[in-house]
């Protein structure tokens, strides 16, 4: 008999709190263990009972949820899954929680919550088992969003207009997007990047990686071009991100299209035009994830000449999307969290 998921809910709404209890408790492989009003009612619990996964609000009395979130996964680090209602000021502290090493986020809205939770009470289930398949670790004070600082560790690169970084990411990839972008040097050859986040979140999170790099991080825009020392954050949303050959320069392209492997904007999209545009000329990364966009693309790119790696197993938050390159072999090889910017570095150098 497999062992139930053991969840802790966190959120000042008696209503939320009730309605999520009971949309879990819907599934036979998940139990509600307590449903916290605060952080201080639910730190007794995580500390004696250690759930599987919690959820966890953002604004609550006596103590936010991300200052919450930031204290216990220094000390028990534990899968979370963000359901906040997302007012506008609340976007970038919702990113800051993706940074500090939640999981997921389900957007909560401030009316008719309770109608809305229960709607999507499958989509809740699957998340929270998702989740529960999460390996997180502890954010230590050198790894955390508050102290990772600028690197010049690397040996500087030629600058050049025509080579490309590809990577892309999904669960686990905003915490861990902001531990390696500080390691990139100011020079380094443009990057392109799909993390998978919703509508909204992309450009609040190009701002933070923009504070803690060398190199000016923003939000995509048709037509931009693919500069060193550049990076480009595909928009959550409604469009796909390509990389286009124009003359002698690469640009970005954002297009309308259907969701594929259930993501848009795609990680297999960029990727394979990456492998049509750039080819031999390209460096591309599958980081943690969740599902299995990007495999295929890896492996177009990989096919193509361009350099490919996955993101290992034992660093990353969930082994979908670089499990699912590995099996097709798209990979070169497998690389751990803390030297992929040196890898993707020498990677390129060596074309």
């Amino acid at each position: 008999m497999n062992k139930k998921v053991r969840v802790l809910i966190v959120d000042d709404s008696a209503t939320v709190r009730k309605v999520l209890t009971t949309v879990l408790e819907m599934d036979d492989g998940i139990e509600v263990i307590h449903a916290a009003k605060d952080p201080y009612e639910a730190r007794d619990v995580l500390v004696e009972q250690k759930p599987d996964v919690v959820t966890l609000d953002i604004e609550m009395p006596r103590m936010d949820g991300v200052t919450f979130l930031k204290k216990y996964m220094r000390i028990l680090p534990t899968p979370t899954i963000i359901i906040s209602s997302l007012a506008e000021k609340g976007k970038a502290i919702t990113v800051e929680a993706l940074m500090s090493g939640a999981v997921d986020i389900i957007t909560k809205p401030k009316m008719a919550v309770g109608d809305y939770l229960t709607q999507i009470s499958d989509d809740i289930i699957r998340r929270v088992k998702s989740a529960a398949r999460s390996k997180v670790t502890a954010i230590n004070s050198e790894t955390s969003v508050e102290t990772v600082g600028k690197s010049s560790d690397f040996t500087n690169l030629e600058e050049t207009t025509d080579k490309v970084i590809a990577i892309g990411a999904s669960t686990g990839g905003v915490e861990h997007l902001a531990r390696i972008m500080p390691n990139f040097p100011a020079v380094s050859p443009g990057i392109v990047i799909v993390q998978h986040m919703p509508e909204g979140f992309t450009a609040s999170f190009a701002k933070r990686l923009d504070s803690i790099s060398s190199l000016r991080v923003r939000e995509a825009k048709d037509g931009d071009r693919v500069l060193p020392g550049v990076v480009l954050l595909a928009p959550g949303g409604d469009k796909h991100m390509e990389v286009k050959r124009i003359g002698g320069q690469y640009r970005v392209s954002l297009k309308e299209g259907e969701k594929v492997a259930f993501n848009r904007p795609s990680i297999d999209v960029l990727l394979d035009s990456v492998a049509k545009h750039a080819g031999k000329n390209s460096v591309s990364i599958i980081m943690t994830g969740m599902g299995r966009d990007g495999a295929q693309g890896l492996l177009k790119c990989k096919q193509a000449g361009g350099r490919t790696f996955i993101q290992d197993e034992a660093t990353s938050v969930i082994f979908g999307m670089p499990g699912e390159a590995k099996k097709v072999g798209a990979a070169d090889i497998e690389v751990p969290l803390e030297k992929i910017p040196k890898t993707l570095l020498d990677a390129i150098v060596s074309i």
